[in-house]
């Protein structure tokens, strides 16, 4: 297999000399560069609409809408939709596809926005007491369902929630009683709102901006959409009009504990009561999507209850009769949404695969699934007619919106699967970041496999340095991925990103040690109370793997870096696994199993990963704790710990540092006050980046 590369656009093939002194790409690059995403596309595919993202010289970002003819060949360049000055988000088509509706802040509070796809001025629709956080307008284009956090005892006034606030805010005292849990969840204390939906009436042309709206889940003590990462596919309108179903959890006293997401039934009117409709499944039940009749809801749902990383499903319930039957048994990955054909014979859906994270087609009769779009990653798409609109990402290119026609794509595979050299059919219209960066230069990376646990074949990424050159050998990043149940494959990120290393000369070495996702559920299953043999093997036989496959990897200059149950594996690796390592990364990493699963927010995932309570069985938390291993950390140790992380708490990074200091082992700790579990603010980000390339090169050069 050949290590891949960026591809060059044709008119830089001639001044290939030149770029044999290209530069590494660097974390600067990366905070400054163009983001696009959410593509949609208008009737019968004639326009595709995307967002892009821009920051300024003082790296603030601010987001617009773009559209592109691809009725036309001439290759012209999107244009810009919204106007200049404002930022918007949260795109959506009309009926018709005449109108876009968005969000935006431009007034002063969120609120939601249209404007002619022809071009135009923006409209505001809505004037709430509330910003709205996300939406759908109604298949008549005549309300809006939105979301919005609020006190669920205030009903439908807006206004009530926003006075209560105020008045919190001028309130003398600061303490908060609390009753129950969550009292804080990811990086956000209580405050008693929850996610409420609610529907009002678009104005007629002519009138003003709505005021007014009746909330129709605030009788259910869930969030809709759920906190802190729920989204819009969370919520959907009936085909008529006339009813709402949404995923939300209503466990009481157990939310912290609990994955049981139901669909609840809405009316539209908000006068009937909330119906249940997956009562039955006692775990995860999500994105809800009507047939284009109304009479069939698909949606996707998890077996297991306490598990948020069992295998997402693809259901379809007939409303009528009850009757209900998952559309794919045999498909052994966990799909991550549902978007249905015009003729509702098929349901499109993204599922990692291999490393990748490609799109497939479902077919809703039988069940049988193909590929429709692979290599690399691909994060958000639309299909109307024959066309296919998506955004895709790789190890050495971040996101493109990429076209295709449907029929092309067929008979390419078509073509491909006799054995015939063919072109493939997608055309990118936005550009990637080599063509954004000439003079910089990505690495080439290759995917390889070994055995690892239990005779089992694994599969990894390897990262030349972007100045690599045959026979010298480079020092090497070993990054570890997070989750536990995760994947660092063919992507682009930007925040743990190979391609920033490789810019700095080094190679890099990525496993998907067992409890990855994309290899298939057992797969994913095997590191749930295992976190430290099985993982650890992996790693052990992945590293040794790669250097015996890849000549180029100087297995005597190496450092390990993780984060989250990356930062984990770190401390592990420093007590059972720290002879090849010249200094070892934490990122917000687990230091004290035991205090982890008494101060995490969500407790069914140490519960879970545990095999229960840290009362009910205590030995399942020591059994792979790096508190008890201390004594034999011996690695210099770069500690870092965001404030604002309510995951693994602030406590379990100074509890690291304090170990390594107190054993007098070198060691580092960058603390940011105002970053969560992730590190997103743009000069964080670079602070972050110099931190860590500083304490690579101090123990293993370039």
């Amino acid at each position: 297999m050949k290590l891949r590369h960026a591809l060059l656009p044709l008119c830089l093939l001639a001044a290939l000399p030149a770029l044999a002194n290209a530069r590494g790409f660097e974390v600067r690059d990366m905070v400054k560069l163009d983001r696009v995403s959410a593509p949609l596309l208008t009737a019968e595919g004639a326009q595709v609409i995307f967002a892009k993202r821009v920051v300024d010289a003082d790296l603030k970002a601010s987001s617009s809408l773009w559209i592109r003819d691809l009725r036309t060949r001439d290759m012209a360049p999107p244009k810009q939709l919204t106007p200049a000055g404002w930022s918007v988000n949260s795109a959506s088509l009309s009926a018709d596809g005449r109108t876009v509706y968005f969000l935006s802040g431009k007034n002063g509070s969120q609120q939601l926005y249209a404007m002619p796809v022809a071009g135009g001025a923006p409209r505001q629709l809505t004037d709430f007491a509330l910003d709205v956080d996300g939406y759908h307008v109604s298949p008549q284009d005549d309300r809006v369902l939105f979301s919005t956090a609020a006190f669920q005892d205030c009903g439908s006034d807006l206004g009530c929630t926003a006075a209560r606030l105020k008045e919190r805010e001028a309130a003398k005292n600061s303490g908060v009683v609390f009753e129950s849990m969550f009292v804080r969840h990811w990086d956000t204390w209580a405050d008693g709102r929850r996610n409420t939906l609610f529907v009002a009436p678009l104005p007629a042309a002519g009138a003003g901006p709505v005021k007014g709206a009746s909330a129709i889940s605030a009788t259910l003590a869930g969030d809709a959409p759920s906190k802190p990462f729920g989204g819009n596919d969370d919520f959907t309108w009936s085909p008529d009009g006339t009813s709402v179903v949404a995923s939300i959890r209503v466990a009481g006293n157990e939310e912290p504990w609990s994955t049981n997401f139901d669909l609840y039934q809405l009316d539209a009117a908000g006068k009937k009561a909330p119906v249940n409709l997956t009562a039955g499944n006692p775990a995860w039940d999500a994105g809800p999507v009507f047939s284009a009749d109304g009479k069939t809801l698909y949606y996707r749902a998890m077996k297991r209850p306490g598990f948020e990383a069992d295998r997402f499903g693809l259901m379809a319930l007939d409303l009528a009769s009850g009757q209900l039957r998952e559309i794919a048994p045999q498909w052994d990955s966990s799909a991550d949404g549902i978007t249905l054909s015009a003729d509702g014979g098929t349901i499109y859906t993204t599922a990692q695969d291999m490393g990748e994270h490609p799109l497939f087609a479902v077919k809703v009769a039988d069940g049988a699934v193909s590929k429709v779009a692979g290599e690399g990653s691909i994060s958000a798409f639309e299909v109307a007619g024959d066309t296919l609109a998506f955004t895709r990402n790789t190890l050495q290119s971040n996101d493109q919106v990429v076209v295709a026609s449907l029929a092309q794509i067929d008979e390419f595979q078509r073509q491909r699967a006799d054995g015939q050299s063919v072109a493939g059919p997608y055309r990118a219209i936005t550009p990637a970041v080599t063509d954004l960066l000439k003079d910089v230069r990505m690495g080439g990376f290759e995917q390889f496999s070994f055995k690892g646990w239990n005779d089992e074949t694994v599969h990894g990424y390897v990262v030349k340095p972007h100045d690599y050159q045959e026979g010298k050998k480079y020092p090497v990043a070993f990054l570890i991925h997070g989750g536990p149940q995760g994947s660092f494959g063919n992507g682009w990120s930007y925040r743990w990103n190979p391609q920033t290393y490789a810019g700095q000369g080094y190679a890099v070495v990525m496993i998907d040690f067992h409890g990855s996702t994309g290899y298939g559920q057992a797969f994913t299953d095997a590191i749930s109370q295992h976190w430290g043999d099985r993982p650890l093997e992996d790693l052990q036989k992945g590293w040794a793997a790669a250097q015996q496959q890849y000549a180029f990897l100087d297995g005597d200059r190496a450092c390990a870096l993780g984060a989250s149950y990356g930062g984990f594996m770190v401390n592990w690796i420093a007590g059972n696994w720290n002879e090849p390592w010249k200094c070892l990364v934490n990122h917000d990493g687990v230091f004290d199993q035991r205090a982890m699963g008494y101060a995490t927010e969500e407790l069914w995932f140490t519960e879970w990963e545990q095999g229960g309570t840290p009362y009910d069985v205590p030995a399942n938390y020591e059994k792979f704790n790096p508190v008890n291993h201390v004594a034999n950390w011996s690695k210099p140790m770069l500690v870092v710990q965001g404030q604002q992380d309510f995951r693994i708490p602030v406590e379990q990074g100074l509890a690291t540092f304090t170990a390594l200091q107190r054993k007098g082992i070198e060691s580092k700790l960058l603390y940011f006050p105002d970053e969560n579990h992730w590190v997103l603010k743009p000069h964080n980000s670079i602070q972050w980046h110099d931190t860590v390339n500083a304490w690579l090169k101090q123990y293993i050069g370039q």
